[in-house]
């Protein structure tokens, strides 16, 4: 068996990671994409400690995360093509237009 230390470190290498595409990466996709690979870490260390626990609370949370993260999918990539079809870029530097 492998020790839930193992999932932890693994989620926590998968979590820096996505932060570290958020705050470095300029285009729309690479961040959404980073937005997602946090999520799915935050899933993997709920899932690790409801199996150390031995119960299922974790993997039913987890059941709803993943439905939040389809709906936003759909919301994040319509909004991305929305701004592609009238900037013709999805560069984040150059989306100023919903400031206000």
């Amino acid at each position: 068996m492998i020790p839930v230390s193992y999932y932890l470190a693994l989620s926590a290498i998968l979590f820096t990671t996505g932060m570290f595409g958020v705050l470095i990466r300029r285009n729309a996709l690479v961040v959404f994409m980073s937005i997602e690979l946090m999520l799915n870490a935050a899933n993997l260390s709920l899932v690790a400690f409801s199996r150390l626990y031995q119960t299922f609370h974790g993997q039913i949370f987890v059941f709803f995360i993943m439905a939040v993260a389809a709906a936003e999918v759909a919301v994040g990539l319509a909004l991305i093509v929305t701004i592609f079809r009238s900037k013709q870029s999805i560069d984040l530097d150059q989306m100023n237009s919903l400031k206000g």
